[in-house]
């Protein structure tokens, strides 16, 4: 089934790593079909080049500038992506004591890890302060105090910053969303001023920081302006109250190309943005950042193999063997992703339009609707922009083991997960 033919590489998300070469979709210089054969499907197989290709775009914007990179880790947190990143010079965005310790383990300079999330617990932020974190993104007023509590039972104060919800629309899907009134994180644009105020008298805490986030899969440059505006704004008035703030954390969510969206490179976004803070007297101040989706989301594939065609009346059904526990953003947010053949179809093969649908026992269960698709049962697909918030969001759904993930460097694939056992499964329970 293979055919010199090639695809225009605009359909391809991922830079140069992804690409068809005489009929085979490679990775790099891997074929994937020859990974699927090996590993077994379904199958996460990363980029290392594209990967740090979407790291040096932020490095580039930050040139000659005091900033710190935080990965938000939600968004992959495979050992070996940590690795890869650390070594690279990144910090981590951590949301839980599970996450602190994958980072560790990655090889993660603490002083480098910031704690976000609404729901820290006083396990969590002992952990947390025993390892010496460079700071806790606080969300709450009730959490400053029991983060001060904490804090003086290890004989320590907390850096902090406060999340500061600017009520900024980051027109972006709303399950994704974080910066608007309705949401649940952050403390309120107009209550920033007095909670400041309230961790400043704090005897366990010391302000670091203000941070900011307004959501995730932003493809416009116009809200990041408006959020760092108000938090300027929000800046000017702390200070002039008697509070420094040390560092100024902008988040992340620049989202990524699924189907056709075109956002700002991250050194074009950041070039805009640090041209707003020069002209307003900021340009000297430290910043940190927390990217995450567009570090990984197209550096990823997952690979699947055709199990049954289902003509149909009303629909036709492409049934593959990854599923919403393996891959659930479809689910979640009827989210796009590209779906290409791993091996292009002969010009003359005929092609149908297809849902694709997984086994779960769920009508939710879709990976892609009408799809035009030259496909048979055997066939190997890719599910495209699978870096972000696919594997990281996995779960045992049906009693299904977990996919295992492969890592490509150039000619080279390295297994980075092991595919889960059945008895993996139940290895916990108690009966």
């Amino acid at each position: 089934m293979t055919s010199p033919a090639t695809t225009t590489p605009a359909l391809l998300p991922g830079g140069a790593a992804l690409s068809f070469q005489n009929g085979q979709l490679m990775l790099e210089q891997v074929a994937l079909s020859a990974l699927a054969r090996e590993h077994g499907t379904p199958l996460f197989v990363y980029s290392r080049a594209a990967i740090l290709s979407a790291l040096a775009a932020y490095q580039r914007g930050f040139a000659g500038r005091r900033a710190q990179i935080c990965y938000a880790m939600k968004a992959n947190a495979s050992l070996a992506i940590l690795r890869l990143l650390a070594e690279a010079g990144c910090g981590f965005d951590i949301v839980s004591v599970g996450e602190l310790e994958r980072a560790l383990a990655a090889g993660a300079t603490p002083s480098k890890i910031v704690f976000s999330g609404i729901g820290k617990t006083r396990q969590e932020m002992r952990r947390a302060l025993e390892v010496g974190i460079g700071c806790f993104n606080v969300e709450s007023l009730p959490e400053l105090d029991v983060l001060s509590e904490v804090a003086q039972s290890c004989g320590q104060r907390a850096p902090v910053s406060i999340r500061v919800n600017p009520n900024v629309d980051a027109r972006t899907h709303p399950y994704i969303s974080t910066g608007l009134k309705g949401n649940k994180f952050g403390i309120a644009h107009e209550q920033a001023l007095a909670a400041y105020r309230h961790a400043a008298s704090l005897p366990g805490l010391r302000v670091a920081g203000i941070d900011c986030h307004i959501g995730s899969q932003i493809t416009e440059v116009a809200p990041y302006l408006e959020a760092m505006d108000r938090v300027l704004d929000l800046v000017t008035a702390i200070e002039a109250a008697g509070i420094a703030i040390g560092h100024i954390d902008f988040g992340g969510g620049l989202g990524i190309d699924y189907r056709g969206e075109t956002p700002p490179a991250a050194d074009a976004l950041w070039a805009e943005l640090l041209a707003r803070m020069d002209a307003r007297g900021f340009g000297e101040r430290q910043i940190m950042i927390e990217p995450g989706r567009s570090l990984v989301g197209n550096a990823g594939v997952c690979l699947t193999e055709v199990l049954y065609l289902k003509p149909g009346e009303q629909k036709n059904f492409c049934i593959v063997d990854a599923a919403m526990n393996d891959l659930p953003r479809p689910a979640l947010y009827e989210a796009y992703h590209r779906i290409v053949p791993v091996v292009q179809a002969t010009p003359d093969a005929a092609t149908s339009t297809w849902d694709v649908v997984g086994p779960v026992c769920e009508s939710g269960d879709w990976l892609g609707r009408e799809r035009a698709l030259a496909v048979r049962p055997g066939d190997h697909l890719a599910v495209l922009s699978a870096g972000a918030y696919c594997m990281s969001m996995a779960s045992n759904y049906n009693a299904r083991p977990r996919a295992a993930e492969v890592l490509v460097d150039g000619a080279q694939a390295r297994l980075i997960r092991r595919r889960e056992q059945l008895q993996d499964l139940w290895r916990d329970e108690l009966g």
